[in-house]
């Protein structure tokens, strides 16, 4: 049976995993668009430099632009031609035939220049594409590809299989420090789990017989023998991943409008140049003169100065986001975060920080302690170990300046605490569920010796010392108010309790604050933390709805269910467990720091110092780079509508045409960069403040 585990950690450390998969990262020259643009680019530049600064032979400069059109339009042609193929049209091959058209009447630069931007774009998009994938394949990883099945009749047998042919039913052998190979329930053995991954829980989770268990997630110190309840494909860390991709794959309604008017646009402007240059051919006008005219329209009905009318904002914006610590992965995620109208938050590792701190220490009124020397006593007999609310314990010592002193025999019983020899007595530390919850007896601790009878006894009266602590213990318990609270004896009597919580980010308040007064909404809380835990934080931050106990498939139907009722949803999270939450959003923003790589890939935003204030900050800025962009579409637009009615209707000279078309991008341009200026930032923090 596994109900009588040895443990015996002398100051040895458990066995640890890494809890995030390990990093896949497609190469960015291992993708065909960027090597196409690589090359473009190179010869583009090399072109120029020849054509106006060095002042080289043409035809050496014109070959370089030559070599830019091949490497560059390559992959639009092809796009393109499928799309003939399809019966269709994009703008894939309509900038090519502008780019061609630009060269033939002698504009040779402009229409590089044209193709460089474009493979530019294309090989950007490819790569993030490819980045999303790496992080979806690499979750895969955190689920081990083995697992150890009992067998036999007497369940006494063991053997190593691939976790993909585990069926339901199938009892595993989970050692100390082993993932979990399937979603199943415990049948025997009392451990901790670190659950971050699925649930967001800070802080490992007790596992005894009846608990369930998830896939991917870490074992503690304890083993335990797990029923398979799922099949390996049905896993909540499998359904994860299902999430992601097909939220990924979902087009917004904006993107397909985007498609259906550059359908139209580019079948417009084809039919419009043919005419161009058909008609006055056909009432007797020069070849040379008709095919002029259709070049220049075009150039001037080129969407160049569309493009570059929305570019420049958005991208001005990515850029003064980035310099205060915000990573925008793209002009369309800029764009996103200005529209949201409601956001939705995570707890641990957003609000919070999601680690454990000490909150309160309360010695007993007989126990001839003071708050110090309580936790220099519980911080002693917690020293050697790696359970993170050990860590925050002699952390907390540390940070009042106290002596630790050493202590022996140190020894972990999974699930309920540890027991050491500080300065001659037996000291027991653990948590007050586990010592008045009456279990039966789960472990045997020490080895016989000096004084391995003293700690073997110690810890076989565990229960008894938890019956005796009830009463005196009951009113200190704090769990109601999501704490986590930690009894200490000495010598089997009793002496204080330490209260730890997930410390709280000190900008939470103010940036559910302000994200209120941005949407008109107050954000809403999504956690996968127990409801106590989730009601604290709520009642600090201001927020009124909160949702507890999620798994990721119930996060996702949160967002989802605010967006079919017409939001658009702002998601702020930073696990692998939030990652289909911020697929589905109508934008995510990451936090960077200690963010799993699925959620950093996934996200439109990464946060890279975890600063709260820079979510509503940049969502301000998004919401200025919008207004950049309507003003610059009004004025390309109207450039562009001059122009082509100028060369309709009258007479409309190339260089003209060229200068009104340069010219109106250049105008577009210099407005966008505005949002490049410190001020831009400021006055979105200010406007914060002010909120």
């Amino acid at each position: 049976m596994v109900g009588r585990v040895s443990v015996t950690l002398a100051p040895s450390r458990a066995p640890s995993t890494p809890s995030t998969a390990p990093r896949r990262r497609t190469r960015v020259l291992a993708l065909p668009e960027a090597r196409w643009a690589l090359g473009a680019t190179v010869s583009f530049l090399a072109g120029l430099l020849l054509d106006t600064v060095v002042g080289g032979p043409s035809w050496v400069y014109g070959l370089l632009y030559a070599v830019a059109y091949a490497a560059g339009g390559w992959e639009p042609a092809l796009e393109g031609l499928r799309a003939l193929r399809e019966k269709t049209l994009d703008v894939d091959l309509l900038m090519i035939v502008a780019a061609l058209g630009a060269a033939a009447i002698g504009q040779v630069l402009d229409g590089a220049l044209l193709i460089v931007i474009f493979a530019t774009s294309g090989a950007l998009e490819a790569l993030a594409t490819a980045r999303t994938a790496d992080s979806v394949r690499g979750l895969l990883d955190l689920a081990p590809t083995t697992a150890t099945r009992v067998t036999g009749a007497d369940a006494d047998a063991e053997e190593t299989v691939p976790t993909s042919e585990l069926a339901v039913g199938d009892v595993l052998l989970i050692r100390p420090g082993e993932r979990i190979g399937a979603d199943g329930q415990v049948l025997d053995g009392t451990s901790e789990a670190d659950q971050a991954t699925i649930t967001g829980e800070p802080l490992p989770v007790l596992k005894r017989p009846g608990d369930e268990v998830f896939a991917g997630t870490l074992n503690g110190t304890g083993a335990l023998r797990v029923r398979v309840a799922r099949d390996p494909a049905d896993s909540v860390i499998a359904r994860i991943v299902t999430l992601v991709e097909e939220a990924s794959r979902t087009k917004a309604p904006t993107q397909l409008f985007i498609e259906k008017a550059e359908q139209r646009y580019a079948v417009a402007v084809v039919a419009a140049t043919l005419a161009v240059f058909a008609v006055p051919l056909a009432f007797g006008a020069d070849l040379t003169d008709a095919l002029l005219r259709a070049m220049t329209f075009m150039i001037v009905a080129s969407p160049c100065a569309v493009v570059l009318a929305t570019m420049p904002p958005l991208l001005s914006a990515i850029a003064n986001a980035g310099r205060h610590g915000v990573l925008v992965k793209s002009a369309v995620a800029m764009e996103r975060l200005g529209e949201i109208d409601v956001a939705a938050l995570d707890k641990t590792g957003t609000l919070t920080e999601g680690a454990p701190e000490v909150t309160d220490v309360r010695p007993l009124p007989d126990s001839g302690l003071d708050a110090d020397g309580l936790l220099a006593l519980a911080a002693a007999a917690e020293h050697p170990s790696e359970h993170p609310l050990a860590r925050a314990i002699v952390g907390a010592a540390r940070g009042r300046g106290l002596r630790i002193a050493d202590a022996e025999d140190f020894a972990a019983e999974p699930g309920r605490g540890v027991t050491a020899v500080v300065e001659g007595q037996v000291v027991r530390v653990g948590r007050v569920e586990a010592l008045v919850g009456g279990a039966g007896r789960t472990g045997e601790v020490g080895e016989p010796g000096k004084s391995g009878d003293c700690m073997h006894s110690a810890v076989d009266g565990m229960h008894e010392l938890g019956d005796r602590m009830h009463a005196t213990v009951t009113g200190t318990a704090t769990t109601a108010r999501g704490e986590t609270v930690v009894l200490v004896s000495r010598d089997a009597t009793p002496v204080g309790t330490l209260a730890l919580t997930d410390r709280l980010r000190p900008a939470a308040p103010s940036m559910a604050a302000a994200l209120t007064a941005l949407t008109g909404t107050t954000p809403v809380l999504l956690t996968g933390d127990n409801a106590s835990a989730a009601a604290r934080v709520a009642e600090v931050t201001g927020l009124a709805d909160v949702r507890a106990d999620l798994l990721p498939e119930d996060k996702v139907n949160a967002v989802r269910g605010m967006q079919d009722a017409g939001r658009k949803v702002l998601f702020v999270g930073d696990g692998v467990n939030d990652a289909p939450a911020l697929a589905a959003a109508h934008a995510g923003v990451a936090m960077g720091r200690a963010g799993s790589d699925l959620a950093l890939e996934t996200a439109d935003a990464v946060v890279v110092r975890d600063e709260l204030a820079a979510v509503p900050a940049v969502v301000r800025l998004s919401r200025a780079a919008r207004r950049l962009v309507v003003q610059n579409l009004v004025i390309a637009g109207t450039c562009i509508t001059v122009l082509v009615v100028w060369d309709l209707v009258g007479h409309l000279p190339l260089p003209l045409g060229v200068a009104g078309h340069e010219g109106s991008t250049v105008l577009v341009g210099l407005n966008g960069l505005r949002l490049l200026r410190e001020s831009a930032w400021r006055s979105g923090t200010a406007q914060e403040a002010r909120g």
